[in-house]
């Protein structure tokens, strides 16, 4: 925890009073800790106590002071390693789930960069109640972590689960997040991403719908727990959101090859999750092609199989893992191609399921490993994927 930032952000709840306790655990862990509040958590507490245990001011509103300087929430976003929200009220979780930003808290969290996590308190029936199971689902598919609510008396006279967590299982659970997220510390990593375009005249080409949405995920997932990755990627948009994630773009399969050959020697993982082209033109025109009446003729050749080359090269040290995007008898090709290309591990997504394949934002995968062991997963967010198949190779490692 020595020198994390974490920036506290405290709603209108009773359980308020709790978050004193929580920074100045925070802060004797060794933790740098600035606070945000929601206007109706100063009715709980103030921001004078808050600012005195953390000893930085603490923001509520978009304008500091009365000379109209102000509190950017941007910054403030930018500026932590974590941003805790705790206690987090029904209200405020509903805001965060669906974009409302009404004040400086939800502002900064739809800024933030940093990992998030969310602490619950309210009584047990709002707790329980299908809008707030539903927002707190939503919110975890964003990557957001919940600390769940806990058992016992409630500020109603109620007993049941809806108490916020106990500062001091707040600090482990924190503890254990920043230690998760050095998992791959000084682990080297190549990712291929995107598709191919295999050039058939100056104006043409052959391609896919690929969108690379799923290794850019796993570019920062892996980045955010302390890889550094290599991403080859094919033609698209690829926003880079660390710096730890080193973008190299290319246009063919046989420039995406030359760039993983010779970066893959260096790796400890190699993931393959571009859709390249199994075919390029054989001839390419050096003028565009002009319409004709007739029908038109191209011969394809063989593009090298990447993952498959890298899989010969491939030592005991290193792990391969692959993708497997198919249409009919699913498991059994996918099992096919981990065997064929030495992969470690291979990912399965089928076309056939909603909210799998191209340019989706979410994904619907089965893992499988060596062994013939089969692990599926429902439909989740392109980032949570990610998330998943970064555990299955943690546990390889």
């Amino acid at each position: 925890m020595e020198g994390k930032k974490i920036l506290v952000a405290v709603c209108g709840s009773i359980a308020a009073y709790k978050s004193a306790l929580l920074i100045r655990l925070l802060v004797k862990a060794g933790a740098e800790v600035k606070v945000v509040m929601t206007p109706s958590a100063q009715s709980f507490i103030t921001p004078l106590t808050l600012a005195t245990l953390s000893k930085h001011p603490v923001a509520t509103q978009f304008v500091k002071n009365e000379s109209g300087e102000w509190e950017n929430h941007v910054d403030l976003g930018l500026w932590a390693d974590l941003m805790l929200v705790a206690p987090a009220s029904a209200h405020t979780i509903a805001k965060m789930a669906n974009g409302i930003c009404d004040n400086l808290l939800v502002a900064t969290y739809l800024s933030a960069r940093c990992p998030v996590a969310i602490a619950p308190a309210m009584d047990l029936d709002m707790y329980q109640h299908p809008s707030t199971l539903a927002n707190i689902q939503k919110l975890q598919s964003f990557g957001n972590q919940i600390i769940d609510a806990e058992h016992g008396e409630l500020a109603s006279g109620l007993t049941g689960t809806g108490r916020m967590a106990e500062p001091e299982n707040i600090l482990a659970f924190v503890e254990k997040l920043f230690q998760s997220n050095q998992r791959f510390k000084d682990k080297k990593v190549v990712i291929t991403a995107g598709p191919t375009y295999e050039a058939l005249d100056p104006v043409r080409f052959i391609g896919n719908h690929s969108s690379g949405k799923m290794g850019l995920a796993l570019a920062h997932a892996l980045a955010d727990q302390g890889a550094e990755v290599q991403l080859v990627a094919g033609p698209g948009k690829y926003p880079i959101e660390s710096g730890k994630v080193f973008l190299t773009q290319v246009q063919s399969a046989e420039q995406m090859y030359e760039q993983v050959s010779s970066k893959y020697g260096q790796a400890d993982i190699a993931i393959f999750a571009a859709a390249v082209a199994d075919y390029r033109p054989a001839k390419i025109a050096d003028q565009k092609i002009k319409k004709s009446d007739g029908s038109m003729t191209i011969e394809l050749v063989k593009n090298k199989d990447i993952a498959a080359e890298m899989g010969k090269l491939k030592s005991d040290n290193q792990i391969n893992v692959g993708f497997a995007l198919e249409t009919e008898n699913e498991q059994v090709h996918a099992q096919q191609k981990l065997e064929k290309k030495n992969f470690d591990l291979i990912v399965l997504n089928s076309l056939n399921d909603k909210g799998a394949g191209f340019s989706h934002d979410t994904n619907k995968i089965t893992i499988f490993n060596r062994q013939g062991t089969a692990i599926p997963f429902g439909v989740k967010s392109k980032k949570e994927v990610a998330l998943d198949i970064v555990n299955a190779i943690y546990d390889l490692l």
